[in-house]
């Protein structure tokens, strides 16, 4: 991979680390950072290298959110007429695809979030399957306060999380959501003194995730979001299909034996995809 401006990326015992690396700019989303950011996540879930992902920040806050300059510079919006506000659905679409690959992509992914979580780092924190803080974290729905409506994820992922009421009080005034908060409410599940023992402790719930059946977390992965949107007779009847596709004899056997004998079990990688962009 190029080099990133906006994050770094490591691997250590298949867990992946990517870190928002602008702390001067708040680790503000504009144009490269959607850019770096898809790359990097279409890599990692092609590959199939990386087993679980945690995703930190530098600086005072986890990211303020979308960079103003976004919408007057490389991403510009015209609305000042109907071919123009009609482009603005394609622009956001695809915005939208690469939090939602943080959702569908075949890994685990948790956030590790300090200081401030705002705006578009709301919509990208939702997309993750977990969520850690630190005590000064907190969540913001900031796009109200400037004018507009949270486009990218925010207002559809935020009431699977949280109780409606909670969500349109936070959507409606732009207020703060403290880590105690969220963590009473289950947005985040655990809360962290430091921001180093909280990265430490993504990092370990991750090389626990990465000690698995990649392909049995994949199929968990996908069975909680399907039922997640769907009602439980379908979500039953996925998971007959699921499970049909993905059992393994031989992965639970070795889950067995290295349980018994008190070692790492020794999976196979999950398959790298190919599609036909990446032929010829």
């Amino acid at each position: 991979m190029d080099k990133l401006n906006c994050f770094s990326l490591t691997m250590n015992d298949h867990v992946a680390h990517l870190v928002l690396n602008k702390p001067e700019s708040l680790n503000t989303m504009h144009p490269t950072f959607w850019r770096e950011l898809d790359t990097v996540l279409h890599q990692l879930n092609n590959e199939g290298k990386a087993r679980a992902l945690v995703i930190s920040s530098t600086g005072k806050h986890f990211s303020a959110g979308m960079a103003l300059e976004t919408f007057s510079g490389a991403i510009s919006m015209d609305a000042d007429s109907p071919e123009g506000r009609a482009a603005i659905y394609d622009s956001l679409t695809d915005m939208q695809s690469t939090f939602t690959l943080l959702e569908s992509m075949r890994i685990p992914v948790i956030a590790a979030i300090h200081g401030g979580c705002i705006g578009g780092a709301v919509d990208m924190v939702t997309a993750c399957c977990i969520r850690y803080a630190t005590q000064d974290a907190f969540f913001c729905i900031q796009e109200i306060n400037i004018g507009m409506v949270a486009d990218v994820g925010t207002l559809q992922r935020l009431p699977k999380l949280l109780p409606m009421g909670l969500v349109k009080e936070l959507a409606y005034t732009g207020r703060r959501l403290s880590a105690a908060n969220a963590l009473n409410h289950g947005l985040v599940t655990q809360v962290f003194d430091t921001q180093e023992a909280m990265v430490a402790g993504a990092l370990a719930c991750a090389k626990e995730m990465a000690n698995k059946p990649p392909v049995a977390i994949w199929g968990t992965k996908q069975a909680i979001n399907y039922a997640r949107d769907h009602s439980v007779e379908d979500s039953l009847r996925q998971m007959g299909w699921l499970q049909g596709a993905i059992w393994s004899n031989p992965h639970i056997r070795e889950a067995i034996v290295a349980a018994k004998e008190k070692r790492p079990a020794n999976f196979p990688p999950l398959t790298p995809l190919k599609g036909f962009k990446t032929y010829g």
